[in-house]
């Protein structure tokens, strides 16, 4: 089982990335999928999460209206369009498999291994 990250790199302020996630070997069919991002000296935190089944969304107060999570079941895909960047998203982003749509990293048992997203002002 392995979760694959794509998509990251530099970019201006307010300019877009999209980062995507696959899943190899797993089938997300009855979780729940997630971005979290961890900034350089501080605690990782949640994004954004797609409920598999029905694909209702969920984001943190920081990025909603400006990244939009969906999900490409044909691809066993989840994907992260961020626009309107800003130097404070600049972060590792990881995606990570759960059980339900929680901010809480204990509630996901799979992570892949993350993205660098940077931001330049």
């Amino acid at each position: 089982v392995q979760l694959v990250e794509s998509g990251g790199g530099l970019v201006q302020t307010g300019g877009s990335l999209r980062l995507s996630c696959t899943a190899f070997g797993f089938s997300f069919d009855e979780y729940t999928m997630a971005w979290f991002r961890r900034a350089p000296g501080r605690e990782r935190e949640f994004v954004s999460a797609v409920r598999w089944s029905n694909g209702l969304t969920y984001y943190s107060d920081s990025v909603k209206g400006r990244f939009t999570i969906s999900r490409e079941k044909a691809e066993n895909t989840v994907s992260l369009q961020m626009n309107d960047l800003s130097p404070e998203d600049t972060a590792v982003y990881t995606c990570a498999v759960g059980t339900s749509p929680s901010s809480s990293t204990m509630d996901y048992f799979r992570w892949g291994q993350g993205t660098q997203v940077t931001v330049s002002s």
